[in-house]
């Protein structure tokens, strides 16, 4: 085991002795959450290996503020170090490949295979491009989703700083369901703070949505006209008619409606369960994960848990806090499993928070509970139009202490 954390040559197989074996795939919100809370309350009674290929873990969530200037790269961007060694979690960074769940092992690329007795599958998202005619992975660098964080974050950052006055920028949001629902919103907000901070009065932003409304809509638009008079135009599939076909190297979107040129294409296909998910039998016809909401444990396979963005969470939406909150729930039912530890009733919560403008926070959530077999929403708050500038920005600070708290949950 200490080969494999240190990112040595692994041996064929991996296996603890004397002690109960979890595998948690995936090291973002919800697998690093899950890891360290089982690791950390069994007080060295379980043995946790998590398999994630990246050794530097940059946030999905807050990226915006990236692109609005607001916020470092680095400042998004954690290690593992701390993780691993504080609560004694073997790390392995490379990619599940297999999981045999007859045999309750996952083979990795390098060709190692580790035994588990319970699997915590939180691989995030895949893309679905059939969202998207004409727009295939491989233009991803034409016209970055930028919906994993790391380098197509990079990527599309560096395309809106070269943005000149009077140049077009194309967004197409996905379709539901799809990680962090406002947050192609938001960014389109952060877009055109950045633009109007470098005196820009002639770039555009098309948001070309296949949904007929979206998350905080009222609240955006409202944003908008305070913020960036003119700036921005939302077009909805009852106005454009469907989009036909997106050419990324020509920086065009065709709908049905009329053609849109764009110096910068922003294209978010649509988004199914991580692929190891699908590799391991756990997806169903929506391509995600059935999951028992008391527990989060696969409906598939009762050896093995999903979390986050690849399960199907009923009225949760796929966000960083969600996957939090479905991490605890999981850790306890695993601990429970594995040492008899007292199983709690399944409790969630989430909270959305979108960026408008600097100090102009505004905020969606919920509390949630297993109800007759699946997650149901028992009480929910939105921000309202109305609001002070001083409860806005109180909402801003409740983001920014928030985020501090959730990647110190995750990375210790």
């Amino acid at each position: 085991m200490g080969a494999a954390a240190s990112g040595l040559a692994m041996p064929s197989i991996v296996q603890a002795i004397g002690r109960p074996r979890v595998v948690v795939i995936g090291g973002g919100t919800g697998g690093a959450t899950a890891a360290r809370h089982i690791a950390q309350d069994a007080d060295g009674a379980i043995d946790v290996t998590l398999i994630e290929p990246k050794t530097h873990y940059t946030t999905c969530f807050f990226s915006n503020f990236y692109l609005g200037g607001l916020r470092s790269f680095d400042s998004l961007t954690f290690d593992y170090a701390t993780l691993a060694q504080s609560h004694g979690i073997s790390m392995i960074h490379d990619f599940a490949v297999e999981v045999d769940r007859d045999n309750r092992t996952v083979r990795v690329a390098q060709g190692g295979l580790i035994a588990y007795d319970r699997l915590v599958v939180s691989p995030g998202i895949d893309f679905d491009y059939l969202s998207t005619p004409g727009y295939t992975a491989k233009d991803m660098d034409i016209a970055p989703s930028a919906w994993h964080g790391g380098e197509q974050t990079h990527a599309l950052k560096a395309k809106l700083d070269a943005i000149e006055d009077g140049q077009q920028i194309l967004i197409v949001p996905p379709t539901n369901p799809y990680r962090c629902p406002p947050g192609p919103y938001e960014r389109v907000s952060m877009m055109a703070h950045l633009l109007k901070q470098k005196g820009h009065k002639n770039t555009h932003i098309i948001i070309l949505d296949p949904k007929p409304k979206f998350s905080k809509q009222g609240l955006f638009q409202a944003g908008w006209e305070q913020y960036y008079p003119g700036m921005i135009e939302w077009l909805g599939p009852d106005i454009h008619g469907g989009i036909s076909n997106i050419d990324a190297s020509a920086g065009l979107v065709e709908t049905d409606f009329d053609d849109f040129s764009g110096h910068l294409l922003n294209i978010i296909p649509a988004q199914k369960a991580g692929k190891i998910a699908e590799l391991a039998g756990l997806t169903n016809e929506s391509g995600f994960c059935e999951i028992d909401p008391s527990s989060m444990r696969s409906k598939a396979d009762n050896n093995i848990y999903v979390i986050g963005d690849s399960c199907i969470a009923g009225d949760m939406p796929k966000s960083g806090y969600a996957a939090n909150s479905q991490a605890k729930v999981c850790a306890t039912n695993v601990r429970a499993d594995l040492l008899g530890t007292d199983r709690l009733p399944a409790k969630f919560r989430n909270t959305c928070w979108s960026l408008i403008a600097p100090n102009d926070g505004v905020k969606v959530g919920a509390d949630y509970q297993s109800v007759d077999g699946r997650i149901e929403r028992t009480s929910s708050f939105i921000s309202q139009n109305d609001e002070t500038a001083d409860v806005r920005k109180a909402t801003f600070d409740e983001s920014t202490n928030w985020y501090a708290e959730v990647t110190q949950d995750m990375f210790g």
